[in-house]
């Protein structure tokens, strides 16, 4: 019977040359490392060892399976390495996320690309419901959504927080909630709700429902609502680093409010499968690429 374990223990007894240190070494019994090379000898029907009382030196044929041992331990050490490099740079990732996170996951993911090209990558921008079916229906296999996700076969946590800000059009000379109220909302898919948190927390008095917005435009893609902001047609309500990352800054400015409010982002998998090592590697890069982005951002 073909058993690697009864190599390694000839690889060692052949090194060290004592079956009192292999059995040390390996933490076995001697009769246990004797009992191994007697199941070697079994399975090549050929004498590894020729013993003269406690000493042995090997046979013709011991020295080819000591070598044929090596052989197999350093290919197996290549493998395994390989295979690792291979989950971690290779094969496919395949991904369903909220327009509000993509929209800057998914052009450093282009970049992470350029740097591992056995890699690929199939993305979606979806809302949560539509991410969340995807993962059920194998469709993808990690999601990225705004609400925590309770059911059986999900697991879900939370993988970043996002700050939102309200961005006007770069002339508003507006301080007060009713001067914000009279430009009007342009929104996007997570617009509304995000609008509906962020208001609650800093003008809870005032802020009675989505109603009081006056919706002057809604569109799917966040970058399009901040081009309705340059403008002039309206406020947007959206993560801070969304527009930080947009090519309308110079249209538009951050309306300042005392109360920081945070957009949370979940990773969702299928509960009993685990995720490759590579969508491990490419969400840990973004994240270190997102700390080092915000870092230049507070020194500037």
């Amino acid at each position: 019977m073909f058993n690697a374990v009864f190599f390694k223990t000839f690889i060692t007894l052949v090194e060290t040359g004592s079956f009192t240190q292999t059995a040390g070494k390996l933490g076995m019994t001697q009769p246990g490392v004797s009992q191994h090379v007697r199941k070697l000898e079994e399975y090549f029907s050929l004498s590894l060892l020729a013993r003269t009382g406690k000493r042995f030196e090997l046979t013709e044929a011991g020295r080819q399976v000591y070598d044929y041992a090596l052989r197999l331990f350093a290919e197996h050490e290549q493998f395994r390495h390989a295979l690792e490099q291979e989950l971690v740079e290779g094969g496919e990732c395949r991904c369903s996320s909220i327009e509000t996170f993509g929209v800057l996951f998914y052009p450093f993911a282009l970049g992470y690309l350029k740097n591992h090209p056995r890699l690929r990558l199939h993305m979606t921008f979806s809302n949560n419901q539509q991410a969340i079916d995807g993962v059920l229906s194998r469709q993808v296999d990690l999601a990225l959504v705004s609400s925590i996700q309770k059911h059986p076969e999900l697991s879900c946590e939370l993988y970043l927080q996002e700050s939102l800000a309200v961005i006007v059009p770069a002339d508003f000379q507006g301080n007060s909630f009713q001067d914000l109220l009279s430009l009007g909302f342009i929104s996007h898919q997570e617009g509304q709700e995000q609008a509906r948190k962020l208001l609650a927390a800093n003008f809870p008095g005032e802020f009675r429902g989505l109603h009081q917005l006056t919706r002057r435009s809604e569109v799917n893609q966040v970058h399009l609502a901040l081009d309705a902001v340059a403008r002039g047609l309206g406020f947007s309500i959206l993560p801070r680093s969304v527009w930080e990352a947009s090519p309308w800054q110079q249209q538009t400015r951050e309306w300042y409010l005392e109360e920081e409010t945070l957009w949370p982002v979940y990773r969702v998998r299928r509960r009993q499968e685990q995720l490759a090592e590579r969508y491990h590697h490419l969400l840990d890069e973004y994240l270190h690429w997102r700390q080092g982005t915000s870092s230049r951002n507070l020194d500037s």
